[in-house]
C-alpha cells in the first residue's frame, strides 16, 4: 500500500528539515554573551582549562572529542560505554545531553537504565544554545 499525498509531503518536509540542519543546535543560534553568564552554573563543576578537572571533567577541547576521554577523570560506566560505542561531542549531541543527560544516555545506549553523574537538566533550549555558543569560543 502506498503513502497518501499528505503522508508523502509530511515525510518530505521532515526529511528536508533534518537534512538542512535546521533542527540541529548550532553555535550561531545562540548568544555567547548570555552563554558566558549561564556557564556559571556549569563552572561550579567544570573547568575550561585543559587538564583541570573539578567535580566534572574539563570542557576544554570539548567539540570533536570522544565522550569519556579526559585523562584522569573517572566517568560513569554508561558515559564510558557511550564513548566506546563512538559518541563524539558535537553541538547537536551536547544540546541533547544538556536537556536531560540520563535520557540522552538511555537513548544513545538503547537501555532502560544507565548510570550518569550529571544530574542537572537544562530544559530551556535558548539556554543550551547560548551555552554551546559560549563553549565554541571559550572551550578551545
Amino acid at each position: 500500500m502506498g503513502q497518501s499525498k499528505v503522508e508523502y509531503l509530511v515525510s518530505l518536509a521532515v526529511a528536508l528539515f533534518l537534512v538542512s540542519g535546521l533542527g540541529a543546535a548550532r553555535a550561531e543560534d545562540g548568544n555567547a554573551m548570555n552563554g558566558k553568564k549561564h556557564f556559571r552554573q556549569c563552572g561550579v563543576c567544570h573547568s575550561l582549562e585543559k587538564g583541570k578537572t573539578k567535580v566534572g571533567p574539563s570542557l576544554a577541547g570539548l567539540f570533536g572529542r570522544p565522550a569519556a576521554s579526559v585523562a584522569g577523570y573517572r566517568y560513569s560506566s554508561s558515559l564510558a560505554e557511550a564513548g566506546e560505542k563512538g559518541l563524539v561531542w558535537d553541538e547537536e549531541q551536547v544540546f541533547a545531553y544538556l536537556g536531560d543527560p540520563t535520557a540522552f544516555l538511555k537513548r544513545y545506549l538503547d537501555r532502560r537504565q544507565v548510570k550518569n553523574k550529571m544530574k542537572n537538566k537544562f530544559k530551556k533550549e535558548a539556554f543550551r544554545r547560548d551555552v554551546i555558543a559560549y563553549l565554541r569560543k571559550a572551550a578551545r
